[in-house]
């Protein structure tokens, strides 16, 4: 068993069913959340720390997975402050900026430590099932350091080049699952008008080439009109936008942001991505 101490910092939906898997696996494992009720389940076999940054004085590889670029810059301020950050191996999983990953990889190499950019692609099933297929960034040795713990993690890591490039594909397949998501929620209210049932359309969806994986998990939720997020439409609209940001100016990306806008604004914003059918239906 490696002797490596690894932390884990952020245990939201995504986030707790990750450092599960870790712990699961055997790993010297520290678990830090804002919440820290949100830490509870793991004190008997792991360490829970009440502050990031005495985590991350005591560990060696250090996983961080946050909500959004304002929650990752006030996370990694305070651990930039740390006097000694020699050789710690930092792993963000979030979905942030690509300038603000490489900012953040500047920043912590200044201070001789190493940082990798490593989203998800997938939702809570796959976080807790370790499915999901992770896009890494970063220097060739220091993934391979990674890969033990990431293949824990997901059934598939792709190393596509330097800090940014994992990124910019979790921002590209985002992308192209908000396009699935408006597209089938559009085609079943069409089916609908039509005098086709939302089960016969799902059918027949999931049934020819048009199916997907994205299809088919979304499938019950439309079925049974249960909007609980395993992703959430606010995630998925400041995804689109973080796309925008890096220069995606299609014609789709326009009428899918202006779509998502309206639905958060409609107060849709935590129902899951698939909620967007309650906006849609009103239209």
């Amino acid at each position: 068993m490696d002797n490596k101490k690894i932390g884990w910092i952020g245990l939201g939906n995504m986030g707790y069913p990750m450092a599960k898997n870790l712990e699961k696996a055997g790993f010297p494992l520290s678990v830090f959340n804002r919440t820290a009720s949100k830490s509870e389940p793991f004190t008997d076999l792991s360490e829970v720390y009440l502050s990031a940054t005495e985590l991350v004085k005591n560990c060696d590889i250090i996983f961080t997975m946050v909500s959004n670029d304002e929650a990752i810059r006030d996370l990694y301020q305070d651990i930039l402050l740390i006097e000694d950050l020699t050789e710690k191996l930092f792993i963000d999983m979030s979905t942030i900026s690509k300038e603000l990953s490489l900012s953040l990889a500047q920043q912590l190499g200044e201070k001789e430590a190493r940082f990798i950019d490593a989203p998800v692609a997938g939702s809570t099933a796959p976080a807790k099932e370790g499915t999901l297929i992770i896009m890494a960034g970063g220097n060739k040795q220091d993934i391979e350091e990674a890969l033990p713990y990431l293949q824990k993690l997901g059934k598939a890591v792709k190393h596509l080049g330097p800090v940014g490039s994992g990124i910019a594909a979790k921002l590209a397949i985002n992308y192209f699952l908000s396009i699935i998501y408006q597209g089938l929620a559009e085609t079943v209210l069409f089916a609908e008008k039509s005098g086709i049932s939302r089960s016969d359309m799902l059918a027949i969806i999931n049934e020819s080439a048009s199916g997907s994986g994205a299809t088919k998990v979304k499938t019950p939720q439309l079925l049974q009109e249960d909007y609980s997020p395993a992703f959430a439409l606010d995630f998925m609209l400041k995804d689109i936008k973080l796309a925008k940001d890096e220069g995606l100016d299609s014609p789709l990306s326009k009428v899918l942001i202006d779509s998502y806008q309206k639905a958060h604004d409609a107060g849709l914003g935590k129902q899951d991505v698939i909620g967007i059918i309650n906006y849609l239906k009103y239209l």
